[in-house]
């Protein structure tokens, strides 16, 4: 198909929310390649769906598919980074992290609305018949490498997919098809080039120290793998390393020199989401007025029972980590808070986690002995 073809879709995918877009043919390209080894060494850990051998070659995801539409939307809001010294600190409240993607409604969702209408819109434009399928990190493919071949940017030392304009603070939709459509790259082309140079401003500041060297992450020591993949009890060797994380991370991306001039987003759907008390609930394990998945309240999550965790994480990428997850990385977020004696909120934290210390379910009850036994 003509190059004009292709610029339509990246208009019109810009038209309908998206930041950036770009076209690449579905290619086994070298970083694909290097799949296998990382498997091998098991940096995957328990994520087994890593393993699915489509992901080593597009070809493979989709019957007839020739081309790779990738969507690139910004999702970074006002609030300061984690990183950020002058971050508030109340001793009666000890408040946890949730990774900034994750304050407001589910990515999954606001992408798919996105990618589901250019596909219409690519039904209305093209008479002939052809086949797409629509991915946010569900399908059997490495977005971030599609992006790169299509020009989105380059794939830094954290791993993870850099622009020169927008830093990475962004989510990536990929929608593949058998149309055969030209790349945004033309045959003489090069992806952007690596701008990392000899920073190693992510790698030094990983707390876990997840990096087995650069561009290369060992995910079973990274904190959002440990707060949200992993099922059973953290390691212990990394828990104090965690801080007051309780939903991801993002420390390597909030040092990254190429988010400081990032540009913010106002989209509704990626702002922290605040929960009133409602009058019927008043008592219950619901959070506080005005509570916010900006710095969350580790009392409010501690007290969650799993009904609270349905209703007040429906529609939230938190979802994943499960309630018992949650409450668990609360425990060792709780446990690294510096809570000591004669603090007013000791009290009424030790009732907390000894009624955890107490449950059946071993992660759960193994992870508020530990933060019992960090401020006793």
């Amino acid at each position: 198909m003509p190059l004009a073809d292709t610029l339509w879709i990246v208009d019109r995918a810009k038209s309908l929310g998206f930041d950036l877009c770009g076209v690449v043919r579905a290619e086994k390209f070298p970083e694909l390649e290097r799949t296998p080894e990382w498997l091998a060494r098991g940096y995957a850990g328990e994520m087994k769906y890593l393993a699915d051998p489509r992901r080593c070659d597009p070809q493979s995801a989709m019957p007839g598919i020739r081309s790779a539409i990738v969507g690139l939307l910004n999702y970074n809001t006002e609030q300061p980074l984690s990183t950020d010294p002058a971050l508030p600190i109340d001793d009666s409240n000890p408040s946890g992290w949730i990774s900034r993607y994750a304050w407001g409604d589910d990515y999954h969702d606001v992408l798919r609305e996105r990618l589901d209408a250019l596909m219409e819109s690519l039904r209305e434009r093209f008479a002939s018949p052809f086949e797409a399928r629509a991915y946010v990190d569900t399908g059997p493919v490495q977005e971030r490498v599609l992006a790169k071949y299509a020009g989105l940017g380059w794939l830094g030392k954290n791993t993870l997919l850099l622009n020169q304009m927008l830093g990475s603070f962004f989510f990536l939709g990929v929608m593949l098809t058998t149309l055969d459509l030209e790349p945004t790259l033309g045959a003489s082309e090069l992806p952007p080039p690596d701008l990392c140079g000899s920073c190693r401003r992510c790698l030094d500041a990983c707390p876990t120290q997840a990096f087995a060297e650069p561009y290369v992450m060992d995910a079973r020591k990274c904190i959002s793998y440990l707060t949200i993949e992993l099922r059973g009890s953290i390691p212990e060797e990394f828990r104090e390393a965690m801080g007051n994380h309780v939903f991801g991370c993002d420390i390597c991306q909030d040092v990254c020199p190429w988010n400081r001039r990032a540009p913010i987003v106002t989209i509704p759907q990626f702002q922290p989401r605040v929960f009133p008390l409602p009058e019927d609930r008043a008592g219950a394990s619901l959070p506080p007025q005005d509570a916010s998945f900006y710095l969350p309240s580790l009392e409010w999550f501690l007290g969650l029972t799993e009904a609270d965790f349905r209703e007040l994480f429906r529609g939230s990428p938190i979802k994943r980590t499960k309630w018992r997850g949650l409450v668990r990385n609360a425990c060792v977020a709780l446990g690294n808070s510096g809570l000591r004696p004669g603090m007013a909120a000791l009290g009424r934290f030790r009732e907390i986690l000894g009624r955890l210390a107490a449950s059946e379910d071993q992660a759960l009850a193994e992870s508020a002995r530990w933060a019992l036994s960090r401020i006793q």
